[in-house]
């Protein structure tokens, strides 16, 4: 079946939003830590590739976590070096001190963080409290600040989690805090099951403000559960924030949250941004092919609903 020219979106500009955004592409560790099989690390770093190629400039690579917890991430070690010289920047995950070890030996220039907003989810994923966690990365932003690295932190369940509910925002503003406090350069803000609503999003953001958190430091990472993450987004430009998280063809979920659906398309982001006329350096046809080409590697359909739409097939035909 042929397929037409692709098609680009009308760009209307709306006024009070920045002029460019930094996509944070996270399909090849958020998006694919989650498959139930394990795809092969020369397919991993086929993707990474055709993702630089698309023009995204951060790509998450991987993460240095135990094999044991993510097994689906368990060859970081033969991953990092097949992508490491493309002329993006790289982030890995560490989650303490000999997952810094590991991403420094092979050259890691950006790291990243995962802490939790609530209790819960803490127990859940670290198997600490929340303030254990905190004091568990210390050592690991000071040590990665030693090196001149750049440092991510990662806050899950920034709007709610499946076994507390709604997270009140002072919670959610203390720990943002105090990740700033002990060195991370910028923060991620998760809502990790997709419950957010713009209303919050702006509430959250503004108590940030108010407890002297960089909006330049900020970035959000939006879950498309209600299909809210364009919403959220949207909220978060006009807000201020510049960086936006989002895996190609809507990979992903949460392992340790069974309600997490997948991540916020970048493909479906690059189409609402390109529309509003804002810069974002991506080759909108280049990325829909590369999350054509991965979903056949994964044997099921993308579920972006762009890359459909841009594939011109009908869905029962992916």
């Amino acid at each position: 079946m042929s397929t037409p020219e692709l098609g680009l979106p009308m760009v209307v500009p709306a006024p009070g939003l920045p002029a460019r955004v930094r996509i944070h592409e996270v399909g090849a560790r958020d998006g694919l830590q989650n498959e139930k099989a394990t795809v092969p690390t020369e397919v991993k770093a086929e993707f990474v590739r055709r993702l630089a190629e698309a023009g995204l400039t951060t790509i998450e690579a991987t993460s240095f976590v135990h094999p044991k917890w993510v097994p689906q991430l368990a060859d970081a070690e033969h991953l990092f070096p097949l992508v490491s010289d493309l002329e993006v920047a790289l982030p890995v995950l560490v989650p303490n001190e000999r997952g810094l070890d590991r991403a420094l030996a092979l050259g890691a220039r950006r790291v990243a963080v995962f802490a939790s907003a609530t209790e819960s989810f803490a127990k859940a994923n670290l198997n600490r409290t929340v303030d254990e966690a905190l004091a568990m990365f210390e050592p690991v932003v000071a040590r990665a600040k030693a090196e001149d690295v750049h440092v991510r932190g990662y806050l899950s369940m920034c709007f709610g989690d499946p076994w507390e509910g709604a997270v009140p925002v002072p919670q959610v503003v203390r720990v943002c805090r105090a990740l700033l406090d002990m060195g991370c350069d910028e923060l991620s803000l998760g809502d990790t099951i997709g419950v957010a609503t713009p209303g919050h999003v702006l509430a959250l953001l503004t108590e940030l403000t108010e407890a002297r958190v960089p909006t330049g430091a900020l970035g959000v990472h939006f879950h498309d559960t209600y299909g809210q993450a364009l919403s959220n987004t949207l909220a978060a430009l006009q807000y201020g924030v510049t960086t936006v998280d989002a895996s190609a063809g809507g990979l992903g979920g949460c392992p340790y949250a069974k309600s997490a659906t997948g991540n916020l398309a970048t493909e479906d982001l690059v189409w609402m941004l390109q529309g509003l006329g804002i810069d974002t350096g991506v080759d909108l046809a280049r990325l829909v092919a590369t999350s054509a080409w991965m979903a056949e590697q994964l044997g099921r359909p993308s579920p972006s609903r762009t890359v459909r739409a841009l594939s011109h097939k009908d869905p029962k035909e992916q």
